[in-house]
């Protein structure tokens, strides 16, 4: 069970669910042509979840002191798994990943598309390493890699069989895709930030430079209320403008109960937030409502194939 806790298996298994979803809730949906068949797609999300488990484990390596503050409770590494075996399990995951990601790129004959899986990895150690305590840079990686994994399905399943005759469906399905890789880009962004409120104890020992620390607890918390805005006023225009006006009741009431709902309670609640336990909930609240959001891919094809 520490090896699952040191890799994070539950944020792994979301991760993995969520591309599941588009691929099977969605792009399967389409009567499109795809790259990738069924195993090599799993091979995709593999790669996917082994560079992020290897990006966990160097971030818990780097987290020891900070972690010991914070979360003493949840400490793994240094206590029950020592920092060199921790090490090795970075490494042996980050490269089986990487191995993984150059196969399905020459699979695709797209053979320069492995850069991308070495670029994430990249990130993820100096996001460990440097960027973590840089001010708000930190948050806008580890926001940016969430989406990446949302982004490299359309780079590896509808790229590389997009030609002139299907380049306007195809273009249309890429976009969607973009529109939730936003769509988590901006709810994880904000989560990264509700993060630091709750560890703004121990991230101040070490002097890190979150927004808690630099501007205060109480002038980052307006500041989430007033982000918080921004995915609550895009979700109701995107459900009255392309879900409603479209017909799509079921898929209307579910961006209502299951996205939009969760997210004015997240506005109020944060308001009034002030202790750890606070910010530990509303960062909860946050993670369903980016699994909700992501499903809601699935409910709206249904939704469609029903009207059709």
């Amino acid at each position: 069970m520490k090896y699952l806790n040191l890799i994070r298996y539950q944020n792994l298994l979301m991760l993995a669910l969520m591309q599941f979803i588009f691929r099977y809730g969605f792009l399967e949906l389409q009567n499109i042509p795809l790259a990738l068949a069924h195993w090599q797609y799993i091979l995709l999300v593999l790669a996917t979840v082994f560079i992020a488990a290897g990006g966990y484990i160097i971030n818990n390596i780097m987290d020891v002191e900070t972690d010991a503050e914070n979360k003493p409770e949840t400490l793994i590494v240094g206590k029950l798994i020592s920092e060199t075996k921790a090490y090795n399990l970075y490494f042996g995951f980050t490269v089986i990943g990487v191995a993984i990601g150059f196969y399905l790129s020459n699979v695709i004959e797209k053979p320069s598309f492995a850069s991308i899986f070495i670029i994430i990895a990249a990130m993820l150690y100096f996001y460990a390493t440097n960027l973590k305590q840089t001010l708000l840079i930190g948050n806008f990686v580890v926001a940016l890699l969430l989406s990446l994994s949302v982004i490299i399905i359309g780079i590896f399943d509808l790229y590389p069989v997009t030609f002139e005759e299907n380049r306007p469906v195809m273009g249309l399905l890429f976009g969607i895709l973009l529109d939730y890789a936003l769509f988590a880009f901006i709810i994880n962004f904000i989560r990264e930030i509700v993060k630091d409120l709750q560890d703004v104890n121990g991230d101040s020992i070490e002097e890190m430079s979150t927004l808690p620390i630099v501007f205060g607890v109480n002038r980052t918390t307006k500041l989430v209320f007033v982000l918080s805005f921004i995915p609550i006023i895009c979700i109701a225009y995107y459900i009255n403008t392309n879900l409603f006006a479209s017909g799509l009741i079921y898929a209307t009431l579910y961006g209502l109960v299951f996205i939009l709902a969760p997210l004015l309670y997240f506005s109020i609640k944060i308001v009034s937030a002030k202790e750890i336990q606070d910010y530990h909930h509303l960062s909860t609240v946050l993670k369903w409502i980016l699994f909700f959001g992501i499903l809601s891919i699935a409910v709206i094809s249904l939704n469609i194939k029903c009207n059709a």
